[in-house]
């Protein structure tokens, strides 16, 4: 039976391990990025290994196609292709949280920081289901880039290489998320957020 909110507050079974206000959310993600774990040496060896997989397509393309059209695609893949990605990234945090029972899932973003993020209002998430809703995005979306990249031709290849680095560092903020669970594997965490104070809580079982 899942949890609910009145359940993480008996404190003879769980304690709060973090709160973090959404104003903090930017401080949170550099935060965690910066602490050292076998999680994030991962990503950033990802997004290296996406970084050469750009760079050496780059290469490739120089002599044969004309620099305009290179430029088109650089653009498209920096720029425009990241931007129309956003609601379909914050899409697939949604999916997997309703198909977990939450209903009350709000769609945020906060341009100071530089962030969107997906909340569910008082829902209790366990380890399992808020590590499936932050890694979703990153795997089906470098997964269908990656084979686009193989499968279109010329400076589709650019494009789309650009576009999967890029949207890879745009998953930083759900990679320090799943490493606060992480380094903090050896505990049982669950999460809920007050998406009216905009506050996220993080509880530990006793």
């Amino acid at each position: 039976m899942p949890l609910s909110v009145e359940d993480l507050d008996d404190p003879k079974n769980f304690r709060v391990l973090l709160t973090v206000p959404y104003k903090n959310l930017a401080e949170f993600v550099f935060e965690y990025l910066k602490k050292k774990s076998a999680l994030t040496i991962l990503f950033w060896s990802v997004c290296i290994v996406f970084l050469c997989l750009t760079i050496s397509i780059r290469i490739r393309i120089t002599h044969y196609f004309p620099y305009s059209h290179i430029l088109y695609h650089s653009v498209l893949g920096m720029i425009i292709l990241p931007l129309f990605i956003i609601p379909i990234h914050e899409l697939l945090h949604v999916i997997p949280y309703y198909l977990s029972g939450a209903r009350n899932i709000r769609i945020g973003m906060d341009l100071k920081q530089y962030l969107f993020y997906v909340t569910a209002h008082r829902y209790v998430a366990s380890p399992l289901q808020f590590r499936i809703v932050a890694v979703t995005p990153f795997i089906i979306i470098s997964a269908v880039l990656i084979f686009l990249i193989f499968l279109l031709p010329g400076l589709w290849k650019w494009s789309l290489s650009v576009f999967l680095f890029a949207h890879a560092t745009m998953c930083a903020g759900d990679f320090a998320l799943l490493n606060l669970y992480f380094l903090n594997k050896d505990k049982k965490l669950y999460t809920w957020d007050d998406a009216d104070k905009k506050e996220a809580y993080f509880y530990e079982r006793i």
